[in-house]
């Protein structure tokens, strides 16, 4: 296996994880109710949470609904797109 296409695995693996994660705190946030620092929820809001606090204080909630984790998934979207779409960075490195 090439440098570029363990990148390729590694990155499809970790960007479709996130954007996974950002998907399920997007439901979350529908239920302000639950506390995500018990045992299934904590597994969703310790990897997210941390880009969540600075974009907050960028991108206030709009009447009263976080709109955060949706452009994290939309960035994340991007970012997978452009490095490894159909005419993607890496790809484009692994012909």
């Amino acid at each position: 296996m090439t440098t570029a296409a363990i990148a390729n695995l590694v990155l499809g693996i970790f960007l479709g994880l996130m954007i996974l994660l950002f998907i399920f705190r997007i439901v979350l946030t529908w239920f302000p109710q639950i506390d995500l620092k018990r045992f299934p929820y904590n597994l969703i809001a310790v990897p997210t949470e941390p880009l969540l606090v600075p974009s907050r204080k960028l991108v206030p909630p709009i009447g009263g609904v976080d709109i955060t984790p949706i452009i994290w998934v939309g960035i994340f979207s991007l970012l997978r797109e452009i490095l490894l779409g159909q005419q993607g960075l890496l790809i484009m490195l692994m012909q």
